[in-house]
């Protein structure tokens, strides 16, 4: 079943709201005003009878049962409220009776058996309703019993119209509920029809425009506030990847226009096999820079995705490191680069993904290898800091300055550098921190201008022994050998 739209929930909600707290108020008068009726009728009573205890005070030491039906006879014989009374001393001898009374018949309890607020009867005469009370006097030592009584006709009827007055307005109060729940409806969702109006003005063309916020502290404007959150990062990843489509095609520009003018080079005439080659060749170079650039392109892409799936399994720190090293020492070398690896004690262990790590290590030495002169170091290192194993590369190379050291883990930025251009794309470090941080870890940097850099990030260390680990734990037993430099993905 569809469900209903919210307007129309809010009006049959206010609706009924509203219908409730009639109805409960037209219940609540009419009990009261029957209340307050009962309590009239029983106050009149009570003053009947309290007459009747002063007319016979009145009479002093007068003790004949006669003289006192003659007197009471006279007082109330043709007064209204004659109509119905009657009085019966202790003994059980009837003082005074009047025609309706006798006519009911209806006997008097002795004023002992009396409770001391009297007893209510109601009882039909006719086409009339009578209410008496029948309540306990003392006159001069005497105990009497006077049940007095009224009609209840004047009072049924004031009931009646009230109760009839109040059903006419049952219409009414509805018509009322059901229009003054539409107008409050309209009312508190024109805020939320006002903020989807300025949110259909929004594309993808203009996210910079923010909804209005109102003053009052309320749940329309912390709606607003998380709509405008959600803008600015709707914002800020839509200038992302404009900003990533921008720069990877402008990385990619580079290497096609070289490809296709090597080849419009080497078809403008017939060459010798010696120039092919050397055109092929150049051709291979460019091919494996393009090669690596879309890898990482796909791997960021991947990243951003979720779709990158990293394995973890024990890694032994002096196993990875000196296998590392011995793939790099060679490029070290003809870099006339002191290379070195220290480590600060053994059987140190992490968990990690085996080609994550790599990759991120063999980023921060591909760095440091470029941005080193001649003559300087770099090494790598691994020292156990508690529970944690801190591994970083240093290097003696130019150093980055304090205005490019907040940028340098952005995508396709590359510091300016006085000397000759220094091959990259400028997507390594940003692959580098986003491995640190799939590993629970943050890629730190320590640099400055002329003295080196230092990149580190910190692993949980775990405590297995060497001799425990078999080749589907860890990927370390395997030998030295088989660790190839070729078969680490450069950035």
């Amino acid at each position: 079943m569809r469900a209903l739209p919210i307007r129309v929930r809010l009006t049959l909600w206010y609706f009924a709201m509203f219908a409730s707290a009639a109805a409960l108020l037209g219940l609540a008068s009419q009990w009261m005003l029957e209340r307050s009726l009962d309590k009239v009728e029983y106050h009149d009573l009570q003053e009947r009878a309290d007459d009747v205890r002063e007319a016979l005070s009145h009479q002093g030491q007068v003790q004949n049962i006669q003289q006192l039906h003659d007197l009471l006879a006279i007082i109330y014989e043709f007064k209204d409220g004659g109509k119905y009374l009657q009085v019966q001393d202790e003994h059980g001898n009837w003082i005074y009776r009047s025609r309706r009374m006798m006519s009911q018949n209806s006997g008097l309890h002795t004023p002992d058996m009396l409770p001391k607020a009297g007893l209510v009867v109601d009882f039909r005469q006719g086409t009339h309703l009578v209410r008496t009370l029948e309540y306990p006097i003392t006159v001069e030592g005497m105990k009497y019993s006077v049940q007095t009584g009224i009609v209840l006709d004047r009072n049924l009827g004031l009931l009646n119209d009230f109760r009839f007055n109040l059903l006419l307005l049952i219409p009414a109060v509805i018509l009322m509920a059901t229009v003054g729940g539409h107008i409050m409806s309209r009312k508190a969702l024109q805020p939320v029809a006002m903020l989807a109006a300025e949110t259909r003005r929004i594309n993808d063309r203009n996210l910079d425009i923010r909804l209005p916020v109102s003053d009052a502290n309320d749940e329309i404007s912390d709606l607003s506030l998380t709509l405008n959150q959600m803008l600015k990062r709707i914002d800020s990843a839509f200038m992302s990847v404009r900003t990533f489509t921008g720069n990877a095609s402008h990385e990619l520009r580079t290497p096609i226009s070289l490809l296709r003018a090597e080849i419009e080079v080497a078809l403008f005439r017939p060459r010798d096999g010696e120039e092919y080659r050397a055109i092929l060749t150049r051709l291979h170079e460019e091919t494996l820079r393009m090669t690596n650039l879309v890898e990482n392109l796909l791997s960021l892409a991947r990243a951003d995705g979720g779709a990158e799936i990293m394995t973890t399994a024990p890694i032994c720190v002096d196993i990875l490191l000196h296998q590392i090293a011995q793939a790099w020492r060679r490029t070290m070398n003809e870099a006339m680069l002191d290379f070195q690896v220290d480590i600060s004690e053994g059987d140190l262990f992490f968990m990690g993904d085996q080609r994550a790590i790599q990759r991120l290590l063999s980023t921060l030495l591909e760095n440091a290898s470029k941005f080193t002169p001649p003559g300087g170091s770099v090494k790598l290192c691994a020292a156990a800091n508690g529970k944690s194993i801190v591994l970083s590369v240093r290097d003696t190379g130019i150093g980055i300055t304090a205005e490019h050291k907040h940028r340098i883990f952005d995508r396709f930025y590359r510091v300016p550098t006085s000397g000759p251009v220094v091959p990259g794309s400028g997507l390594g470090l940003a692959l580098a921190k986003w491995i640190a941080e799939r590993h629970g870890s943050q890629l730190n940097v320590e640099s400055a201008p002329g003295l080196g850099s230092k990149f580190s990030f910190s692993l949980e260390r775990i405590d297995i022994p060497l001799q425990t680990l078999d080749a589907s734990e860890a990927f370390l037993a395997r030998p030295e050998s088989e660790l190839d430099l070729h078969s680490i993905e450069y950035i």
